[in-house]
């Protein structure tokens, strides 16, 4: 019998499979110590759902065999990464709660370039948990429309995540028409190319653009993080809400320790400091200034 025989006469058994609530909650412990992602007994469906897909790439026949496979047999180093991202959720689009870019537009962008700066030092911006790119291409859009009028300003994105398959998208800039949408219609003119094949349905960020923009793989719950300290503005939002209080205090300290004085960091609007004691004054709707 070959080894494809195998995992299919495997599949529909593991199709009606469920994870035991120990194999459930050693997962769930290892995900939130190793990302800081909360997984409460309401997920465990979910994570059922999401591990499928590596549990036949394994060619496992159950979610006992493969949580053996992790915590008895030595596989969990290899298959961290994986497991990562199955459970990582990559909501995004562009312009996303667009009050934060007209504030990065009206706001932050006109002090951060009436500030003196060494030989015209580049801006540095970074989008913490940037999924597929959406974010930090929205950025550069707007920063490189605003240096239109402001020619001597130049800058760099740093887009970071845990997941690698959404960092793979965010590389490539491609994305479907749809997601386009929201970019209002002269962004779209300069900085977005449609593709040749109109079926296809896909839109690529423009060359120049994404040459400012950089993706790679970080976890925020590192004790420190491999990027430079003098960051002029941070976005993280909508991650920390994945969190429990303690390892969102423990991020956002790490974030501030990235940011320059007078740099700016944006939390999604359902997050808040409320309770933190953090170098940062609210200038916004969930929008600090580093004192």
């Amino acid at each position: 019998m070959t080894a494809e025989t195998i995992v299919e006469t495997a599949a529909p058994s593991l199709d009606r499979d469920t994870l035991s609530r120990r194999d459930f909650e050693r997962l769930a412990l290892f995900i939130t110590d190793y990302s800081g992602i909360k997984l409460p007994a309401s997920k465990r469906t979910m994570l059922e759902g999401r591990l499928r897909r590596r549990v036949r790439a394994l060619g496992l026949s159950s979610f006992g065999a493969y949580c053996e496979h992790l915590f008895e047999f030595g596989g969990l180093q290899q298959e961290t990464v994986h497991l990562v991202d199955a459970v990582t959720t990559n909501k995004t689009e562009f312009f996303r709660e667009p009050d934060h870019f007209k504030t990065l537009a009206e706001q932050v962008l006109p002090d951060l370039l009436t500030r003196p700066r060494a030989a015209r030092a580049p801006l540095k911006f970074w989008s913490a948990g940037c999924s597929t790119g959406a974010e930090a291409y929205t950025i550069a859009m707007l920063v490189s429309d605003f240096a239109q009028h402001a020619p001597q300003t130049s800058f760099s994105i740093i887009g970071t995540d845990i997941c690698t398959d959404v960092l793979e998208e965010a590389v490539s800039g491609i994305y479907p028409d749809s997601m386009m949408a929201p970019v209002p219609a002269e962004l779209l003119r300069r900085y977005v190319r449609r593709s040749k094949d109109r079926s296809l349905g896909l839109m690529r960020i423009a060359p120049e653009l994404r040459g400012k923009a950089a993706f790679g793989r970080l976890n925020l719950m590192d004790a420190s993080y491999p990027l430079d300290r003098d960051i002029d503005v941070v976005f993280c939002r909508n991650t920390l809400i994945y969190f429990d209080r303690a390892r969102q205090e423990g991020v956002l300290r790490r974030l501030c320790h990235h940011l320059r004085p007078g740099g700016y960091l944006f939390l999604g609007h359902s997050e808040t400091l409320t309770g933190v004691d953090l170098p940062l004054r609210a200038v916004g709707s969930t929008t600090f200034r580093r004192l």
